[in-house]
């Protein structure tokens, strides 16, 4: 058995301290961020990771600086010998890192070297990954590079969302955990290091990146929409109008309309779906859309009380 300290905020967390819960290791405290504001009233609440740790009647711990020389004494006293961080929302330091004896590990929710950085299931989507996974690694300064202890793959299909594939991630990276730390336990912990020449960067995602150009081929824009769903979602304008895009098949019509169409302009209007053309030969079918402050809508359902005209343009900025 090895005791814990367990980094973590985010609802991605939950099922790993679970797992660790359920395992013969101890969990000795949690470290998550401060409370924040969240939702409309803005009111103060605990993280997701918090409340499982309240629940679960653990110490908790909500540091605002990782180098506060109280929080560093009380990690000290509980001498763990294992730290896990997983989404825990902030860089460790070295005196961190380096306080448990048998050192700190991470689940990141990419196949390492690949998507290094705070966004990676985001960016793998978006990329058009046909498959992605978890890998475990020890933690060092540099981010996620340290050396990887264990890994998983899963597939991605092409209708897979940030949605579908985290709560995937989520639950296979807590398996891997418990039997990581496992190995760790007994000694049987194998290290191997990342090929460098391979890394590439998951920037954290921002609203932005949810500005469609059309002039995008089709599966760009596909794989744009559903890699931020849930959040920020992908969006255009049309006709002056902000137009949340929630969901989209890329499609191929064969119709002499197409090649004269620019991109961004409305082909046809289907009983379930607004087909646009893109700056690719395929087009895209909008299958679900959201006004601003309102609530989502399937294509069909939208259009019975908003019929939008063919030959209208949908433009990456407002006019």
């Amino acid at each position: 058995m090895v005791n814990i300290v367990f980094f973590g905020t985010p609802s991605f967390a939950v099922p790993a301290l679970e797992a660790l819960l359920n395992s013969e290791h101890s969990v000795v405290v949690v470290v998550t961020q401060p409370d924040r504001q969240r939702g409309r009233g803005q009111r103060l609440s605990a993280s997701p990771i918090k409340q499982v740790a309240l629940d679960s009647q653990l110490p908790v711990l909500q540091p605002t600086k990782l180098n506060d020389v109280e929080f560093l004494d009380e990690l000290a006293k509980l001498r763990p010998d294992l730290a896990v961080v997983v989404a825990y929302g902030q860089f460790l330091p070295n005196r961190v890192l380096q306080l448990p004896r048998l050192g700190t590990i991470n689940i990141h929710a990419s196949l390492l070297p690949k998507y290094r950085g705070a966004a990676p299931i985001q960016r793998a989507l978006m990329a058009g990954e046909t498959e992605t996974g978890i890998t475990i690694i020890k933690l060092i300064q540099k981010m996620d590079a340290g050396p990887m202890l264990q890994h998983r793959v899963i597939p991605v299909t092409e209708d897979d969302t940030t949605e579908t594939i985290e709560p995937r991630l989520a639950k296979l990276g807590a398996g891997l955990l418990v039997s990581c730390v496992n190995d760790i336990a007994q000694g049987n912990i194998t290290q191997e290091n990342q090929d460098e020449s391979k890394a590439t960067f998951a920037p954290r995602i921002t609203k932005e990146d949810g500005q469609i150009q059309w002039t995008n081929s089709a599966e760009q824009i596909h794989n744009q929409i559903r890699s931020l769903h849930p959040w920020p979602h992908a969006y255009s304008y049309l006709n002056g109008t902000r137009f949340l895009i929630l969901q989209s098949k890329v499609m191929n019509l064969s119709s002499p309309d197409n090649n004269t169409a620019r991109p961004g302009q409305i082909i046809t209007v289907l009983k379930d779906r607004i087909i646009v053309a893109t700056g690719g030969a395929d087009v895209l079918g909008i299958l679900k859309i959201q006004l601003p402050g309102r609530a989502p809508l399937a294509t069909g359902a939208f259009l019975a009380g908003h019929p939008i005209a063919v030959g209208s343009l949908f433009q990456s900025q407002s006019p």
